[in-house]
């Protein structure tokens, strides 16, 4: 399941308005039976929520891109004979898993959405006035008085998407994640051989044994600088938070490959020191190049605390291998130490 560069909306901007909280009624009874009755005002109704849901159908916040203004319906006034006034008609957003919504002003993350069919009240709508018939007492039987409705929540809200994936390719452009994705998924990246031909993330699914399947997402390439913006910078750093495995792919041809694989870890921990607690497995693509010799000089460089392996997605070298690893560290317990 490719996301298109023109489809794949991963951050939007909407103000959001819920509703506000209808008046309680002042009202006594007046009939042709009763001539002074007592209050009988009802409460207001409750204004419309916003309220968030989330939807595994969807992979991109596309949909809400033309969505400039949301105003919840304001809850309807109280009646005579104690008629509680109408609620707003709650707006429901369907947003796609991983979802955050944050206050813009603040910064501050109101929702998250992780699960599918998951609803959250973002924004509560204002409460319905009580009516007089509640402040009637036995000093007070004719209260003149009604509660006004509460005023819903207003704001300019960000809505942010972070891919939800188990396993998150990372590499430099060109080091074969595009490749790799197509061969061992049904994804169909735009695949070529120019730096950042995938400028959006993609995701698939690997089946695996018994009927067992884990996500991948192969996304855009990291460049030296990225954790401070150059590049596709914290667009591209944003969609590894969620990840529980970063695969480091690193070409066979690369010059340095520690280096590089140095290079990559900084990038993360300048962004949010917290992914380097995340687990780490190295792939050396497009090994079908190398020779034993090679080979060994190669394992040298790499790190010995980090499970690696060398592939190759034109000669499916060792990509079996590869699901084996991921799958054995997708389900082994995680130390808190």
């Amino acid at each position: 399941m490719t996301l298109e560069k023109s489809n794949f909306v991963d951050q939007i901007r909407i103000f959001c308005r819920s509703g506000h909280g209808g008046p309680g009624k002042r009202h006594f009874m007046r009939n042709k039976l009763t001539a002074l009755g007592g209050p009988d005002g009802g409460d207001g109704g409750r204004g419309a929520h916003i309220i968030l849901k989330g939807n595994r159908n969807l992979w991109t916040l596309l949909h809400l891109r033309y969505y400039k203004n949301v105003l919840a319906e304001d809850g309807e006034g109280g009646g005579d004979n104690n008629k509680t006034g109408r609620f707003g008609k709650d707006i429901v957003i369907e947003v796609p898993l991983g979802t955050i919504a944050r206050d813009e002003e603040t910064g501050a993350q109101e929702v998250e959405i992780l699960n599918d069919g998951q609803e959250v009240i973002w924004m509560p709508g204002g409460k319905g006035g009580l009516g007089n018939s509640n402040f009637a007492t036995s000093t007070n039987q004719a209260p003149e008085y009604a509660q006004p409705g509460l005023p819903g929540l207003e704001g300019w809200k960000v809505l942010e998407l972070k891919v939800l994936a188990d396993v998150g390719l990372v590499g430099f452009p060109n080091a074969g994640k595009s490749t790799l994705l197509s061969v061992i998924t049904a994804a169909k990246p735009k695949i070529a051989d120019y730096a950042f031909t995938t400028i959006t993330p993609n995701l698939g699914m690997v089946e695996y044994r018994d009927g067992k399947s884990f996500c991948i997402a192969d996304l855009p390439g990291i460049i030296e600088g990225a954790a401070e913006g150059k590049g596709l910078g914290h667009r591209f750093l944003r969609h590894i938070e969620r990840n529980s495995i970063l695969l480091f792919l690193i070409p066979a041809d690369s010059n340095d490959h520690r280096k590089e694989f140095d290079i990559l870890v900084s990038e993360l921990e300048q962004y949010n020191a917290e992914l380097l607690h995340k687990q780490f497995v190295i792939a050396i693509s497009k090994s079908d190049m190398l020779d034993d010799e090679l080979t060994a000089a190669i394992k040298k460089e790499l790190p010995e605390d980090i499970p690696h392996l060398f592939i190759s997605s034109v000669t499916n070298k060792g990509l079996t291998e590869l699901k084996d690893m991921l799958w054995k560290v997708l389900n082994t317990p995680v130390d808190p130490e």
